[in-house]
């Protein structure tokens, strides 16, 4: 008999836990149910302990399986948010590259106009220099010094 009570535990236990249809386990429960239920069984225990101890085991159980859920789903919008967060950080490298890309650009056309800029004023020195009249830099207009007490 201890051995059918055992399997009536285990099924009990397996159908809270969703792995075993209940009607499958209500037809070997009512088979193997002893008429007292407070007669002790060899080991020292009652069926009806073993059904609660059945029943707390199979809510343990039933508890924990909820609890894996809930963690896997935690890992899984952990991996998602950490595959967001690396595809928003390439796209903003992609756009930090651009721009600066974008200013050295800039830069090296201001550059290159501020050396031709530089070139042709050394090319009019050297011309002005060299007596040409019109490329020399016209003077600034010198005003009269005037009064401090005007």
């Amino acid at each position: 008999m201890t051995n059918s009570m055992m399997a009536a535990a285990a099924a009990m236990a397996l159908a809270l836990t969703g792995t075993v249809p209940v009607p499958a386990l209500a037809v070997q429960a009512a088979s193997d149910t002893p008429a007292d239920s407070t007669k002790k069984l060899p080991d020292g225990t009652t069926p009806a302990e073993r059904a609660n101890t059945a029943r707390l085991n199979a809510e343990q159980a039933a508890k924990a399986k909820a609890d894996n859920i809930t963690y896997q789903q935690e890992v899984s919008a952990a991996a998602q948010q950490v595959a967001h967060d690396q595809a928003e950080f390439v796209e903003d490298t992609a756009a930090y590259e651009i721009e600066k890309a974008r200013i050295a650009a800039l830069s090296t056309e201001e550059r290159l106009k501020y050396e031709a800029a530089v070139a042709a004023w050394k090319a009019d020195v050297a011309a002005c220099k060299a007596g040409e009249t019109h490329r020399c830099a016209k003077p600034k207009p010198t005003l009269p010094p005037q009064d401090p007490q005007d």
